[in-house]
């Protein structure tokens, strides 16, 4: 990282640095029900969770001019502790990217004074590590096929970019954008690692913005996806997203996670998903005195079905009876602690989603209220934040809980109650 700002600034024609920094102290309460808190009861520390931690961050953020090409470079340098454990220290790049112009404005033959556009005109460059979010979700993003950003953390963080070369193109209405995103990575990399080429094309229609999307990933194979934002009035925005996807990474449960047998290896396993579709719809409503609700409703074809839920809790419920015939405590341990891989087959947990957010901008103070919900077991989470900006210090907190029947997915996360606080200094 200290590498790469040297040689921008000892090259550049002009640099202009900015940068912050951010302590966080973040706190979490285990869950006392799930098949990670089933191990550890049966063997006291076979499943890790994350423990509450401070946090420190610095930022370091520099813009230069390399002749006639852009430098934009973003450097986070970290040290965290988490309660019980040693402090660990760690940097990263966020973004290191080039960029520039493709082309200029081409004389025509038609005689003095008159030009006409050349080839390359409109047309810009980016190389490098960068962010590129696209979509128009808040909660969900089917067409984030780039950046794929976890959506709706806790606590703020800065998203770091992939490696990528990127086209674009720019008229009063339109703007399109080709993209090979990964192209350093090996070709059976999974997830947002994995290679692939991305287009996006947007048009303004007056009070609609419309969006289609391509991808083709070396794994995953081809998906098509389009989107469209409307502002209908002053205080209401709609929008919504679709995308049709031929393959999606996953963890596919063996057969072993579908019966009540001990298994001798973890039964979910890295693969690849059939086709399958992703869609949004949602709308923002906002009034004068800028209190605002947002309602959002999708489904993800790339999570587990609810007849995949039933099995996997109808394991977890018949796995712990074979401790009491006798079978070594590990073994048994170790298949509970196995059933969380479910939590990481896909973004999102279950296929149908409800999301609604109540927020309120006044001065310098926004308060926040949000709540998912699953309707396939009545799981929810709840989400309260208080933010407070002022013109260089940022103060936030937040705290989150998840809720419903007992046997709701989200009930059996291994962390079912958190909170932070948090102060930015730019």
């Amino acid at each position: 990282a200290g590498v790469i700002f040297f040689f921008v600034a000892a090259g550049a024609q002009t640099l202009e640095t900015t940068g912050q920094l951010r302590g966080t102290w973040a706190a979490r309460q285990v869950a006392g029900s799930g098949p990670l808190a089933q191990a550890n009861v049966l063997v006291p520390g076979m499943a890790a969770v994350q423990p509450s931690a401070a946090t420190v961050q610095a930022e370091l953020r520099s813009a230069a001019r390399l002749g006639g090409a852009a430098v934009n470079t973003s450097i986070t340098l970290q040290h965290q502790h988490p309660e019980g454990g040693p402090g660990q220290s760690d940097a990263w790049v966020n973004e290191a990217a080039l960029s520039g112009s493709l082309g200029g404005t081409g004389a025509s033959g038609g005689g003095a004074g008159s030009a006409s556009p050349g080839l390359l005109d409109g047309w810009s460059w980016s190389a490098g590590k960068k962010v590129v979010s696209w979509d128009v979700g808040y909660a969900f993003r089917p067409n984030d096929v780039v950046q794929q950003e976890t959506r709706r953390t806790l606590s703020p963080a800065t998203l770091v970019g992939r490696p990528l070369l990127m086209a674009e193109h720019f008229s009063a209405d339109t703007a399109w954008s080709l993209v090979w995103v990964n192209p350093t990575r090996a070709r059976n990399a999974t997830g947002a690692d994995e290679p692939a080429l991305a287009a996006r094309v947007y048009w303004r229609d007056g009070a609609v913005d419309w969006h289609g999307f391509a991808r083709h990933g070396t794994r995953t194979g081809a998906s098509v996806g389009a989107a469209a934002s409307w502002v209908a009035s002053d205080a209401l925005e709609l929008h919504a997203s679709l995308r049709h996807y031929q393959r999606h990474d996953a963890l596919l449960p063996g057969a072993a996670a579908a019966g009540t047998a001990l298994a001798f290896a973890n039964p979910w396993q890295a693969g690849l998903g059939g086709s399958g579709q992703q869609a949004l719809v949602g709308g923002t409503w906002t009034n004068e005195s800028q209190v605002s609700l947002l309602l959002e409703a999708w489904h993800d074809g790339t999570a587990p079905s609810a007849s995949q839920w039933r099995q996997w809790t109808a394991r977890n419920q018949a796995l712990p009876v074979w401790a009491a015939r006798g079978v070594p405590a590990s073994a048994v341990a170790g298949n509970l602690a196995w059933q969380a891989s479910a939590f990481n087959v896909s973004p999102s947990l279950h296929r149908n989603s409800l999301y609604a957010r109540l927020s309120w901008t006044h001065e310098a103070w926004q308060p926040a209220l949000d709540v998912l919900v699953h309707p396939a077991d009545g799981g929810r989470m709840l989400t309260a934040s208080l933010t407070w900006q002022g013109d260089r210090v940022k103060l936030e907190g937040g705290l989150r809980t998840h809720g419903g029947p007992a046997t709701a997915v989200l009930r059996q996360l291994p962390v079912q109650k958190q909170g932070y606080v948090t102060a930015t200094w730019a």
